[in-house]
């Protein structure tokens, strides 16, 4: 079991004057945190749906870095390994809509030609963008008794974040590129990333997440060491088992398609990529860039009562991402 505190109600981010309110530091496994944010300046608020099909991934990004918004749609083409991004960038965030709770409410973002739409409520998520020659509309259930992982990271009493993962979702409707229309069904899976909180300038982080039939896998690294705190996590048949020990990231900065290892107390896992995506940001103030990598996993990692579950055949990403923003 994690040393990790459990949050098993309803709570809010921060206290009346803005900063971390000490009760929300923790991990739950159901979305249970309010995000009243206050002031203006290091705000980030942003939810991205990652989704894999057999033919396609898929990437959606709506975001308020309160001095801009940075929305966009990724899409590969599985069998090709043709990419195409449509990237926005609005000033001050004008137009987004980002509720304060995970699950609950809409998601709007509109720019460049891209626009992204959010409908959220208890049995699940509507999921739709539109771009030039893409058109995604997604349908995401909420499963019976499906558990997430939300956790709050605190660097400071003025600097930490909410992140919920929602891994491994069934996700259903279609894909339309170019006006060929590609069906999004029960060999697909839909991974959720709600992120709010007040950041520090510099970061850098690991993300992997992976699924399968039953079983997913949920990993990072870098921005939470040190805290006390981890989002890692092991889902199997929906019920989550947290894993709160730091993890030890290994992989080839070189040459980013051999094979990465994560390993820790309850975790040996490789990822074998496929595809690299590779994203630049520099507009001066807002600089960033990520290796997001496609592929598979191989390895175990254990339960709360220390069953190895082998993970071996589950597909995803793992990524590094080193941004000022």
């Amino acid at each position: 079991m994690t040393h990790e505190r459990e949050i098993t109600e309803p709570v809010d981010l921060c206290r009346p004057d803005g900063r971390l309110n000490p009760a929300a530091v923790g991990w739950s496994r159901r979305p249970l945190h309010r995000a009243n944010l206050r002031g203006w300046g290091r705000g980030k608020r942003w939810e991205h749906w990652g989704v894999v099909t057999p033919t396609h991934i898929v990437g959606l990004v709506a975001s308020s870095l309160d001095y801009a918004g940075v929305h966009s749609l990724y899409l590969l083409d599985r069998r090709s390994g043709i990419e195409r991004t449509i990237e926005a960038v609005v000033p001050f965030a004008r137009g987004a809509v980002l509720p304060p709770v995970s699950g609950a409410g809409a998601v709007r973002a509109r720019g460049g030609g891209l626009v992204v739409e959010v409908d959220q409520r208890p049995d699940g998520s509507t999921v739709r963008a539109t771009a030039p020659g893409v058109e995604v509309d997604l349908v995401v259930p909420l499963p019976p008794g499906h558990e997430s992982l939300g956790v709050v990271v605190p660097w400071s009493t003025r600097r930490f974040q909410y992140t919920h993962k929602d891994v491994g979702r069934p996700v259903r409707g279609t894909l339309r590129v170019d006006g060929t229309a590609y069906p999004v069904d029960s060999e697909s899976f839909a991974v959720l990333d709600h992120g709010r909180g007040k950041w520090r300038y510099a970061v850098s982080w690991n993300w992997a997440a992976g699924c399968g039939p039953g079983r997913a896998i949920q990993l990072g690294g870098r921005w939470t060491d040190g805290t006390g705190v981890t989002e890692n996590a092991l889902f199997l048949d929906g019920r989550l088992h947290k894993i709160g020990a730091d993890l030890a990231w290994s992989y080839d900065r070189a040459d980013w398609l051999r094979p990465w290892r994560v390993t820790g107390d309850r975790v040996d896992v490789t990822f074998h990529p496929f595809h690299e995506r590779v994203a630049r940001t520099n507009l001066g103030v807002l600089a960033g860039e990520t290796h997001q990598c496609f592929g598979h996993f191989s390895g175990w990692a254990a339960t709360d009562d220390g069953e190895r579950v082998d993970l071996d055949g589950l597909v995803g990403w793992a990524e590094e991402a080193r941004n000022r923003w």
